[in-house]
């Protein structure tokens, strides 16, 4: 194959996994949206939209040419207002307005929103992937909360609140966008503002204990963890004053509840599994309390804050609804993929886990 045709094959590969005739989940012809499976697969088809939005600009698709307005326009929803990073003029995110064909209109529209702010993730091409990376090692040092982009994200969140209240506004995102929509909503449940949340393979950094295969020795290593930072926690907290639970914030977070989709073979996500689970298997041996102050910490947050650094650990979270994909993925980029979230064949497990 000359070079000529191979490049245009690559060009018409990538055009098959943006376009959503070929690839989006076009058995939803009618949206019911108190079905899990229907609001999971549309908020994860929103977030693609960001994607392809970002794509559709790099490529200078425009008009008839574009592949994003079908990840939208399928649902109902109309793009209300692009959100556009300062540094590198990508596009990041999205607001959507949902504005349902009265024939489409049934008993479920209730429990629809009337917003999505999605976020996308990191793009591997050369128009974003500086920028996006750059963010990601944010993540990794807790800083994401001081980067301009999310800023505008933040102001964009607020401004919906304060416009059409919290219950009309959903977040969603994947991957990065996943770090956004969780910190944007941290960040509005300290003030009482509730929203609902679908987070798909939210990054969750820290040593690779959820691939250890020995149940044993996996759990032994969780509890010395655990212990070790509620002993740094309660060390580096002595000084302070006793705060009741209601006053604790983890504690003033817990009524949030956000939906969290991960996959045990993507290890930038998997270790929710284990976060959660462990937190219950210590509350069932009677060491709850210890679990509890570990849980809100973070060994590099401690240290960071006994040096005056200032950190926003995003995986501590009190609450959520756990949804994993156990269906066997072919590789990391697919188990990483927002594709697998709208497929009609999943085997999944969902539990809810609660603070308090």
């Amino acid at each position: 194959m000359r070079l000529g045709e191979r490049m245009s094959t690559d060009i018409v590969m990538v055009s098959e996994r943006e376009d959503f005739s070929l690839v989006g989940p076009l058995h939803l012809t009618a949206v019911d949206w108190t079905d899990a499976h229907h609001r999971r697969s549309v908020t994860a088809s929103l977030v693609q939209g960001v994607y392809i939005l970002e794509r559709d600009r790099q490529q200078k698709r425009h008009g008839s040419q574009a592949l994003a307005p079908p990840w939208w326009e399928f649902f109902h929803f109309q793009l209300l207002r692009l959100l556009v990073d300062d540094v590198d003029s990508s596009i990041f995110g999205a607001i959507y307005e949902y504005k349902p064909l009265s024939i489409h209109q049934n008993h479920s529209v209730d429990h629809s929103p009337r917003y999505v702010i999605a976020f996308r993730g990191t793009l591997n091409k050369p128009g974003s992937f500086s920028r996006d990376l750059e963010l990601d090692i944010h993540i990794i040092r807790n800083g994401l909360h001081e980067t301009s982009r999310f800023e505008i994200a933040m102001q964009a969140v607020r401004n919906m609140v304060a416009t059409v209240g919290d219950s009309n506004v959903w977040l969603a995102g994947h991957s990065l966008g996943s770090a956004m929509a969780m910190l944007a909503g941290k960040t509005m449940a300290k003030t009482s503002n509730f929203l609902e949340a679908f987070l798909f393979n939210p990054p969750f950094f820290s040593a690779p204990i959820e691939r250890i295969k020995d149940m044993r020795v996996k759990h032994g290593i969780r509890i010395a963890g655990s212990v070790i930072t509620a002993g740094l926690a309660f060390a580096m907290n002595a000084k302070k004053n006793r705060q009741s639970p209601s006053e604790d914030p983890f504690f003033a977070l817990s009524a949030w509840i956000p939906h969290l989709f991960v996959n045990p073979a993507d290890h930038i996500c998997s270790e929710y599994v284990g976060y959660f689970e462990h937190r219950k298997k210590m509350e069932d041996m009677g060491a709850g309390g210890i679990e509890r102050l570990a849980t809100q910490h973070s060994i590099g947050g401690v240290l960071m804050s006994a040096f005056g650094r200032d950190s926003e650990p995003l995986h501590l979270i009190p609450s959520a609804i756990l949804t994993i994909n156990i269906t066997p993925s072919r590789d990391y980029k697919e188990a990483h993929g927002i594709h697998q979230w709208w497929r009609p064949d999943l085997e999944l497990q969902t539990k809810l886990y609660k603070y308090i």
